[in-house]
Order: structure tokens, then C-alpha cells, then sequence
């Protein structure tokens, strides 16, 4: 079983975790899929990540393109994978399977730390992830660095 990695993001934006996730990402030559609950959410994020580049170009795309199959970093609310990503990041509760986090390189779950919604959204995937085998460790930027906070055995 693979493992997924937990971010409670609390001290910067969603977004500026993304970004770094994600430029870390494609430096390990990982495909990745952001998959998202919310169409519109995700086409804020893309807006984001177009006007905002901090160290340059971050190459990605919304799905449902002509092109998915050739974006570094699809954006979706669909479980398929059309750009055979190899690492999938969850926002907004956005399911994640025991099957894909074996099969990826890497899997993220990032939360909102300030929102109570988003908190027990994350504590409902980590109980599930975990109790379907899954490795799970929890990160907090609460102190404003990251720190491993948990775990699961």
C-alpha cells in the first residue's frame, strides 16, 4: 500500500502550497492530478496558477481539453487520469482511493486548517485511507514551518 501524505495548511494560502507541492512535483518527474470537488474552484486555481508564477512557467491545464493527455498537471473533478499522473494531490475532500495511492508515487491530501468543514473532511479520509490499509502522515505548518506531526502505524 503506498502512502498519502496529510497538509494542514494554516499559516499561508492553499494555493501557495499548491504551487510548491507541485513545482516539486514535476522536479521528481511526477505527472500529477489535482482533483477538486468543485468545476469552479478549479478554474480559480488554474487562473492562479497562470497569473502567478512564482519561479516561472507551471505548466498545467483544466481537464475536459483537447490536450489532457499531454498536461504535466491536470486539474479535475474526475477520478480518470488521461495524463497518467503518478502523483495525486486532493483538495476539498476530493476522494482518493487505497488502489491509486498504491499505484502513485505519491498522494496529497491539503486542508484548510482554519476551516472546521475541511478539518473533519481530512479526519473522515485519514480514518477511512487508514482503516483501507493505506499509510498515512500528517504534516502541520501550524509553528510556520512544516513539521510531521503523525503517523499511522
Amino acid at each position: 500500500m503506498g502512502q498519502v501524505y496529510f497538509y494542514h495548511v494554516t499559516q499561508s494560502p492553499i494555493i501557495a502550497t499548491l504551487a510548491t507541492l507541485l513545482e516539486k512535483s514535476l522536479q521528481a518527474g511526477w505527472r500529477v492530478a489535482v482533483r477538486g470537488v468543485d468545476a469552479g474552484s478549479l478554474a480559480q486555481i488554474d487562473d492562479a496558477l497562470w497569473r502567478n508564477p512564482r519561479d516561472g512557467f507551471l505548466p498545467h491545464g483544466l481537464a475536459g481539453g483537447p490536450h489532457d493527455a499531454d498536461q504535466p498537471v491536470l486539474l479535475t473533478t474526475k477520478s480518470e487520469l488521461p495524463n497518467g499522473a503518478t502523483c495525486l494531490i486532493s483538495l476539498e475532500g476530493a476522494t482518493l482511493s487505497p488502489e491509486e495511492i498504491s499505484a502513485s508515487e505519491r498522494a496529497c491530501v491539503l486542508f484548510d486548517g482554519t476551516d472546521p468543514e475541511s478539518v473533519d473532511r481530512a479526519r473522515a479520509q485519514w480514518k477511512t485511507l487508514t482503516s483501507e490499509g493505506a499509510k498515512a502522515i500528517y504534516w502541520s505548518e501550524e509553528t510556520g514551518s512544516w513539521v510531521k506531526k503523525a503517523e499511522s502505524s
